[in-house]
């Protein structure tokens, strides 16, 4: 029996309504068709499920991405692409999520707060400057940006699929693409 080739995740953080989740829809359907499994993990879906029972306090955020971490490495060591679009505000978390998973791709989605409030289609800034929220990232609680991102997007001024182009060739350039697809990536490895 032939080793499968491991995955590897990618982790796009960025503050809320960066376009994190929009670039990694495009991400997953661009890797799909170049024959990888990708299975996007979006916070917001996440937080609905598997996180249900979790707040916004510090310790709920990176229990938060514990668990996110944790689902994207069974995904990658069964030679998945796990695209995590996740804000991750603390680099502690992306920290512990990069030694959980080991192939990681920390991928900054650098968008302006100013840009983000502006794009915040479900008014949580808003919320958030009449005092109506509490602990939003990037207003009265910290994100604290990546200082060694294997890839930054500066996403203002680009459409998502120019985001994601630009993300595939440094994922070529870095080696991740650098081989085919697993063939059998769809085929869950049994232990």
């Amino acid at each position: 029996m032939s080793q499968r080739p491991s995955g590897f995740c990618l982790w796009l953080t960025g503050l809320p309504s960066a376009g994190k989740t929009t670039i990694g829809r495009v991400l997953a359907e661009r890797l799909a068709g170049r024959g990888w499994f990708a299975e996007l993990l979006d916070g917001d879906e996440i937080r609905k499920g598997l996180s249900a029972d979790l707040g916004f306090d510090r310790a709920s955020r990176e229990a938060h991405a514990g668990r996110v971490a944790f689902v994207a490495k069974l995904l990658a060591r069964n030679g998945a692409v796990p695209i995590v679009a996740l804000i991750s505000p603390y680099r502690s978390s992306r920290a512990r999520a990069r030694e959980t998973i080991g192939r990681f791709v920390e991928i900054y989605v650098n968008t302006p707060l100013e840009v983000c409030e502006q794009r915040d289609v479900k008014g949580l800034y808003r919320k958030a400057r009449a005092g109506e929220i509490h602990e939003m990232t990037g207003v009265d609680d910290p994100y604290e940006a990546p200082e060694r991102p294997e890839i930054v997007v500066d996403a203002v001024g680009l459409a998502p699929s120019q985001s994601a182009d630009y993300i595939l060739g440094e994922l070529e350039r870095q080696g991740y693409l650098a081989h085919a697809a697993p063939a059998t990536a769809t085929e869950p490895t049994r232990r």
